[in-house]
């Protein structure tokens, strides 16, 4: 198993926010392991509502409205998160390299730091 430290950077690299998430498998496909850091920092947020959530992606004002400011479905955000990397609207680096298909399979052995650079702000994904 391996612990696995999720980043997010800015462009020029500088570290904005980061958390562990252990117990992952050492290997394991792209689409599972931005699926995975999405609903752990939706549960995270969810279990402690702020008035802002400030994950990989916004949710919709559609969602915002139905479920309210504070509660998220981590599924939908999963999904606006798949949309937005096939956008280009962030991009995925394990250790240097970057992921360019989110079914290629991913060695968590060898690069447990898995860091997201957002190119443009996401709306609702």
């Amino acid at each position: 198993m391996a612990t696995v430290t999720f980043r997010d950077e800015t462009a020029a690299g500088r570290p904005l926010a980061e958390f562990e998430l252990p117990g992952l498998p050492e290997s394991i496909p792209a689409r599972e392991l931005l699926r995975l850091r999405v609903r752990e920092e939706v549960a995270r947020h969810n279990a402690r509502p702020e008035a802002r959530f400030t994950g990989l992606v916004r949710p919709s004002a559609a969602e915002t409205e139905l479920n309210g400011p504070h509660r998220l479905d981590w599924e939908k955000q999963a999904d606006a998160a798949e949309r937005a990397f096939l956008r280009n609207g962030f991009v995925l680096l394990i250790g240097d390299r970057q992921i360019e298909d989110l079914a290629e399979i991913v060695d968590l052995t060898a690069d447990p730091v898995v860091s997201f650079i957002k190119l443009v702000p996401l709306v609702g994904g």
